[in-house]
């Protein structure tokens, strides 16, 4: 099932993993394995990635993170494919992207020599670039067939536990979660508030948008890996985190 309408599909630069993930998913659907097993799957993922560059084999790093772009997208999948929404699999995905952000980061931030406080800028660059890109999203997913049962545009209160999963757990992951995004959430919406009273974006702003889901973040990376290019991997993250401010002044200038 699609997460929009016909007429909301854009080319999303971010979700390049999405055919994979897709069959990937439709290889598990009558298995054991669940959307919960995917996800621990793209952390594993992850994790070999950050060991690879710390070794500094740059192209088996770049492998396992774009492989971490395409698992990532096959535990939604598998959730759509055997009709089990979860919110503690919603909140564990995010976590486990947050985590990864920041250990991969660092790691280049080990690696490349670069100052940890510029790491830790670029960190909270990058954070606030995919809040954008989910914030906008969400919206158009909202409007056009009413968001996944998962994903709401305002995540404030911790939500009930649907069937088949355990409340505590839910309630222990959705704090977890919101600790770690909080801030952010409340940066981007601070800087558009009236975002979500927009009926719809158009294809184009959302393309353009697109370059800041975690997937293009994540290529952005696995490119200048082995192009040698690590010890500018933390500038360029705090540089491109400006293009907020135009994306936002084009929200509010041309899609009120």
């Amino acid at each position: 099932m699609s997460k929009l309408a016909a007429e909301d599909k854009f080319l999303d630069l971010s979700d390049y993993g999405r055919s994979f993930g897709r069959f990937f998913a439709n290889q598990l659907k009558n298995t054991f394995f669940t959307p919960i097993h995917v996800t621990l799957l793209f952390g594993l993922s992850g994790l070999i990635a950050i060991y690879c560059i710390l070794q500094q084999q740059y192209y088996f790093a770049a492998f396992f993170i774009l492989l971490k772009s395409g698992i990532d997208a096959a535990d939604g999948e598998l959730a759509r494919l055997k009709k089990t929404p979860s919110y503690f699999g919603r909140y564990l995905d995010s976590v486990f992207d947050i985590v990864l952000n920041f250990m991969f980061l660092m790691t280049i931030c080990y690696v490349s020599k670069t100052s940890i406080w510029l790491t830790i800028l670029a960190f909270i660059g990058i954070q606030l670039q995919g809040t954008l890109y989910n914030y906008y999203y969400v919206i158009l997913r909202t409007k056009s067939v009413g968001g996944d049962s998962t994903s709401k545009i305002f995540e404030y209160k911790t939500p009930k536990a649907l069937p088949g999963e355990s409340q505590k757990s839910v309630t222990i992951l959705f704090g977890i979660y919101t600790v770690l995004y909080g801030i952010f959430d409340k940066v981007i919406h601070f800087l558009d508030s009236d975002a979500y009273k927009v009926k719809t974006f158009p294809n184009w702003f959302m393309t353009l948008l697109s370059v800041y889901g975690l997937g293009f973040q994540l290529l952005i990376i696995a490119v200048m890996l082995p192009l040698g290019w690590i010890e500018f991997i933390i500038p360029f993250f705090i540089v491109y985190t400006l293009l907020i401010f135009a994306l936002i002044g084009i929200r509010k200038k041309l899609l009120s």
